[in-house]
């Protein structure tokens, strides 16, 4: 696991202080936020300088912007606003404030301002180095509490880790670290990882990865399609991708017993919420079938696997969880997670949803806020934010 200086062992009494935080939270038409998760994550950091005699300034990015061209559905003023409840505060929104200016002579200890959306900054998805330079001046601490962003090298996540004068990592980066090195460095065997999602493609080299290093392999969704072709099975005209059926056979023939491919499933003729379901063994999956979740016997086999594992990570639900005749299979191991003894760390936005719609949230042992970050440290890559602070540690 990376060394990394933290915020809690920084003095930042009489400081400026610089937080990247996550405040890229969805916003409805009107531009208000309907999921205040990230928002509240930011909090500590925040209030944990302000309450030791620093004067804070925040920024994060928010969708999509073009670089050097604002737009008011840009703004955080929406953040900002939300934010100030949560603080019980007033926080300002300032724009072009990478040069400094009057903003940053008005800043006291104890105050904090909420800096304009950083992608908005020419040169802050290219990690400009001037740029990058010119945003460590306004500070004398910076601080990365953005472990979502921590997979990109960008001038407020790698760059200014470079340049300002002391650089560390806020609580939510530590705690995101410390969770994921407990299941990933050092774990309590044996080590169980759930990986699922729609397609294969987009986390072969994750499963590929995670095979060598865990006990169990328990694949879902779309990527469990694939790899019942590649076990013989029938899937209808479920997703999956056959051009990967070769991929997904040499992870099994070359880990035997290692990854559980389901043998019932729960169908449907339609993707539909109303849609009639059907269970069925694999074998008698009939061709206009579509799987939308795993069946009592699949389950059965995973709740065995889970109930015995020491350490647990999770990313990705087993079904179509979102529509209740087919969320069984994502019910049943959501709970089965959070009744296992085992430590527990779950990642990615479908995942998080699901917990919140089983109600498990206080039974997982850690919740990660972050979706590619937590899959590429998975992986095993080198988070580029990350490296940063652990050169600066």
């Amino acid at each position: 696991m990376p060394a990394f200086r933290r915020l809690s062992d920084t003095d930042v009494r009489g400081q400026r202080v610089f937080i990247r935080a996550d405040l890229n939270v969805p916003q409805d038409d009107a531009g208000r936020v309907t999921d205040d998760t990230r928002i509240r994550a930011s909090i500590p950091a925040i209030r944990d300088a302000l309450d030791r005699g620093a004067a804070v300034m925040v920024t994060s990015h928010l969708g999509r912007p073009t670089e050097g061209a604002f737009k008011p559905a840009d703004s955080l003023e929406p953040v900002a606003q939300r934010m100030a409840g949560l603080l019980g505060r007033t926080v300002p929104l300032v724009r072009d404030w990478v040069d400094g200016g009057a903003w940053l002579a008005a800043l006291r200890p104890g105050q904090v301002v909420l800096l304009e959306n950083c992608r908005v900054n020419k040169g802050e998805k290219k990690d400009d180095e001037s740029l990058a330079r010119r945003m460590a001046a306004l500070c004398d601490v910076y601080v990365n509490d953005a472990f979502g962003t921590a997979h990109r090298a960008e001038a407020t996540t790698h760059g200014l880790a470079r340049f300002a004068k002391v650089a560390c990592a806020g609580p939510l980066m530590a705690a995101e670290l410390d969770a994921l090195g407990r299941a990933l460095a050092h774990p309590k065997r044996p080590l169980v990882a759930i990986v699922a999602g729609s397609k294969v493609s987009t986390k072969l080299s994750i499963l590929e990865s995670l095979v060598r290093k865990v006990d169990t392999l328990i694949v879902g969704g779309g990527i469990a399609n694939t790899f019942v072709l590649a076990a013989g099975g029938r899937i209808g005209r479920s997703l999956a991708e056959p051009d990967l059926i070769g991929a997904a056979r040499s992870i099994l023939d070359s880990n035997p017993g290692k990854v559980p491919v389901p043998v019932d499933a729960v169908v449907a003729k339609a993707f539909a919420a109303d849609a009639p379901a059907r269970l069925t063994a694999i074998e008698d999956i009939e061709e206009d079938d579509m799987i939308l979740d795993i069946g009592p016997t699949s389950v059965a086999v995973l709740k065995t696997v889970i109930a015995k594992a020491g350490t647990i990570v999770w990313n990705g639900p087993v079904g179509v969880f979102e529509f209740d005749a087919f969320a069984a299979g994502t019910r049943a191991i959501a709970e089965a997670i959070g009744a296992s003894p085992a430590f527990s760390i779950a990642g990615g936005g479908d995942t998080i949803a699901a917990i919140h719609k089983f109600g498990v949230e206080s039974k997982i042992g850690y919740i990660s806020t972050a979706g590619g970050a937590f899959l590429e440290f998975l992986e095993g890559r080198t988070l580029p934010a990350v490296a940063a602070l652990e050169a600066r540690g």
